[in-house]
């Protein structure tokens, strides 16, 4: 059951992956065991879909976002598409859109060249891709991948989902 604490938690960890289980203890007012035991379970509901680093695109030369939208010649053949999509490691994300039978994706790259070469060698070429549409973003003003929980009812927080990460 998901409570106020269980809440606080959340909001904690979702700040800074990396604080001490003692800081998270000390903030909600609890013992790190209890905390410990709280997170575990929090992991297993699927309420915590994992931990990562998020790294500086200027060290590794990944500084251009562009958001491109891949056209489909057939809808049938979404799902395959996304697979082959996905693979793609300059691709950060794959979205099934509405309107046309289209995908969004938002990828980090180096430059237009690197662009350039990703879409021609690597999307332009899956068979059922009858063409794309490219925007660069200019400037990058916020990203993140944080959910809001300041006005969450924890009554309306789903545990122990069988939901998909594509929902």
């Amino acid at each position: 059951m998901i409570d106020e604490t269980n809440l606080k938690i959340l909001k904690i960890l979702q700040e800074k992956a990396r604080v001490p289980n003692v800081e998270v203890a000390r903030q909600v007012n609890m013992a790190p065991s209890a905390v410990l035991e709280r997170i575990r379970k929090l992991e297993k509901q699927g309420l915590i879909d994992g931990y990562e680093v998020i790294l500086n695109p200027r060290c590794f030369n990944r500084e251009m976002v562009a958001f491109v939208r891949v056209f489909l010649e057939k809808s049938a053949q979404a799902e395959e598409t996304a697979g082959v999509l996905s693979t793609i490691p300059e691709v950060q994300e794959v979205h099934f859109i509405t309107g046309s039978d289209s995908f969004l994706l938002k990828m980090r790259v180096s430059g237009k060249e690197a662009l350039f070469e990703t879409i021609a060698r690597k999307i332009s070429v899956i068979p059922w891709v009858s063409r794309t549409e490219t925007h660069i973003a200019l400037h990058t003003y916020k990203e993140s991948s944080q959910i809001p929980l300041d006005s969450v009812d924890v009554s309306e927080i789903v545990e122990n989902h069988s939901y998909s990460k594509e929902l």
